[in-house]
């Protein structure tokens, strides 16, 4: 049983999950540490997959949502408390952050873990990890999505050699990027979207087009403003102008496709309401992909957005605008391109307009060639075939790859 006298930093009973006392021989202690939803989902496929590999023989203990929830983990908190991104947002709820690491390290140093796997979400997780190191050098610890050492903030890499044993990395060029900078080994063990790529080649856009009423005659174009409400706020009025812009000189309205989440759905409807034409909303994964199986092209704001549309083989531009604190950062950016699917590619796929360049009437110069079998739609189908391949590993799937490297070291230690 708990001890019960165990108490948190804030003085109060620490919780009966923060504690595991006795396991069996055979078991498997991991620590798992997930900051927002995304990482959730990775979280969550990477213990499917341990879960179908060592039945019943591994406890899971850290924080996640519902679908680590569901492999097994014992989550401290909801991920709610520490689901934030951006400086500005972060800045607010900063109290209760530092709180939430303090009891999650706590609760890490209590678990006796075979090896603690944080999972993106640095700004949450690299604490973690630092403290975990320093009380418990002994202990592995294994960072599941790379920071963005190569955009920004190079040195960081090198410091990770400190607490982080060893790094899982979503793109291709991530582990040479951690060899030049000094940074921790690095693994390439693939994106999720890998593991669906024959799911969305098998995917019949057909029922979406006929539930919408989508009519056959229009080109479509998918509009994605973002998933977080800044984005949004700041990109559905030169998105929607843009949109308006290809309609000029008597040419016809594109249908337009705009998938969202629930979280900013209000936002995104109340932006779309001002627009000079109705679009078409879709929440749900499935249909989100049917929509870009179904555009001509897409307007899409920079994120992994960008990745899942070259997956798909879509043409789109991509733009963003960040926040006053933020743009003063932008010009520590040391890569070439912002754009996730360029940077996979190792070309230039989709053109991007940055801050000031996100104007409506820039961005409908670059949309306009891609509604037409033009050079520039030629150019950009090109690069989108050579992508699954650079993206592909030699075998198996993102998540047993990561879930090997996991087991070696829980099985093995640091040493």
């Amino acid at each position: 049983m708990p001890d019960r006298n165990v108490r948190d930093r804030t003085g109060r009973h620490a919780p009966a999950t923060t504690l595991i006392v006795s396991h069996r021989p055979e078991e498997y202690r991991l620590f798992v540490v997930a900051g927002e939803h995304s990482g959730d989902a990775l979280g969550a496929k990477l213990m499917a997959t341990l879960n179908s590999r060592h039945k019943g023989r591994i406890r899971y203990l850290g924080v996640g949502g519902e679908g680590m929830e569901k492999q097994g983990l014992i989550s401290q908190f909801p991920i709610a408390d520490v689901a934030v991104m951006g400086l500005s947002a972060i800045l607010p709820r900063l109290p209760r952050i530092v709180s939430r690491v303090y009891r999650t390290v706590d609760a890490a140093i209590a678990a006796e873990p075979n090896a603690v796997i944080i999972i993106d979400s640095p700004e949450f997780t690299h604490p973690i990890a630092k403290r975990i190191r320093r009380r418990r050098p002994d202990i592995p610890i294994i960072d599941y999505v790379s920071p963005t050492v190569w955009a920004w903030r190079p040195g960081r890499a090198r410091k990770m050699r400190r607490y982080i044993d060893h790094v899982l990395a979503l793109l291709p060029f991530e582990p040479e990027t951690h060899d030049r900078l000094g940074g921790p080994p690095c693994t390439y063990v693939g994106h999720p979207l890998i593991e669906r790529r024959d799911w969305l080649a098998s995917l019949d856009p057909t029922p979406l087009s006929a539930l919408l009423g989508l009519d056959p005659s229009k080109p479509v174009v998918v509009v994605l403003p973002g998933s977080r409400r800044s984005e949004v706020a700041r990109l559905m009025e030169p998105f929607g102008e843009a949109i308006r812009l290809l309609g000029r000189d008597g040419k016809r309205l594109p249908e337009v496709i705009i998938p969202t989440v629930a979280s900013v759905r209000d936002l995104v409807e109340a932006g779309a309401s001002r627009w000079p034409f109705k679009p078409h909303f879709v929440e749900n994964e499935e249909d989100k992909f049917r929509a870009f199986k179904l555009a001509r092209a897409a307007l899409a704001a920079s994120g992994t957005v960008t990745l899942e549309l070259a997956m798909a083989g879509t043409p789109a531009v991509v733009a963003y605008k960040v926040d006053g604190l933020a743009r003063h950062l932008r010009f520590m950016v040391n890569v070439p391109s912002i754009v996730l699917a360029n940077l996979a590619a190792g070309e230039t796929i989709y053109p991007e307009f940055i801050q000031e360049d996100c104007t409506a009437e820039k961005l409908v110069v670059a949309l306009e060639p891609l509604m037409t079998d033009s050079a520039e739609r030629r150019q950009q189908l090109d690069a989108l075939s050579r992508l699954p391949a650079r993206m592909a590993l030699d075998q198996g799937t993102p998540s047993e790859a990561a879930a090997d490297i996991v087991m070696r070291y829980a099985a093995g230690g640091r040493g």
